[in-house]
């Protein structure tokens, strides 16, 4: 699998003398339902057709690009962005977590309600690695007026950082069972949202249920379930602190069933309610 990822990001580097366009995202105007907003940053680069997303654009508000071939956004941590997912288009996403770098490669046809082709994959992080200068200096890239040529060469330099991980021999990087769980990890990340549990988890990574929760008691400091709660509580604060999101919105929002629940879960994990800590933070 890492081989796909390689030969793209290799071909990127070598074919493509530079981006067409560059985006950044942004995370101040209230995000539209079902945005992807992760707090690890994320670069989604298109390869061909046309992507068509929401985003934060600044002082203008939410906006609606369209992006072509050899596009590319930057979303820093926090920041969001939505597509729409009806047009023709093929995008590979790098996803920058604290220990694991994620790649995702989606394709999809016009007016099909179905991925004709997804593909994802995880590998190990280095740490103490030039990485984390050059996205410290994207996420503050994000917030400039003047943004070109920086941009271009960071884009560059964490292209080759990339390439670079995925050239590591098997044998260099850490055991394929803790690759397997910090990817699960980073699933769960990006899909806090939606109505995931044991069993759909599983199925998506191709293993057993009983496995799963073995491989967080192995791996994790808690329990799966224990993970997904712990996840959606914190982003609930983040949106508690940064929007004036009604409280039935923050709980569909992070994959509550209703706001009486999620009020329950939140005053039992943080020792008071969601509108008291809106007032204290």
């Amino acid at each position: 699998m890492d081989n796909v990822f390689l030969n793209l990001i290799d071909s990127l580097l070598t074919e493509r003398e530079s981006f067409n366009r560059i985006w950044f995202a942004g995370g101040k105007t209230q995000p539209p339902q079902f945005s992807y907003q992760v707090n690890f940053p994320r670069l989604e680069l298109v390869l061909k057709g046309e992507y068509i997303n929401q985003l934060d654009d600044g002082d203008n508000g939410i906006c609606q690009i369209s992006l072509m071939g050899g596009d590319a956004i930057y979303i820093p941590p926090n920041s969001w962005n939505k597509p729409s997912w009806n047009t023709e288009c093929s995008v590979l996403s790098l996803l920058f977590g604290k220990r694991q770098l994620g790649f995702s490669l989606v394709s999809k046809t016009k007016d099909s309600p179905k991925f004709y082709d997804v593909q994802k994959h995880s590998i190990q992080a280095w740490t103490g690695h030039a990485v984390d200068p050059i996205l410290t200096a994207l996420n503050m890239l994000a917030t400039e007026p003047q943004q070109q040529p920086m941009d271009e060469h960071l884009l560059q330099a964490l292209l080759s950082y990339t390439r670079n991980m995925l050239h590591v021999p098997l044998h260099q990087s850490k055991n394929r069972t803790e690759d397997l769980y910090q990817g699960i990890c980073i699933y769960i990340q990006e899909n806090f949202h939606r109505a995931i549990s044991r069993d759909t988890i599983a199925n998506r990574f191709n293993i057993t249920p009983n496995h799963l929760s073995r491989l967080f008691r192995q791996q994790g400091h808690m329990r799966l379930a224990d993970y997904i709660c712990w996840v959606r509580i914190e982003r609930a604060k983040f949106m508690l602190r940064q929007y004036p999101f009604r409280l039935t919105e923050i709980a569909s929002r992070c994959g509550f069933v209703d706001v009486n629940y999620f009020c329950r879960v939140f005053k039992n994990k943080t020792g008071c309610t969601p509108s008291e800590y809106r007032v204290v933070t």
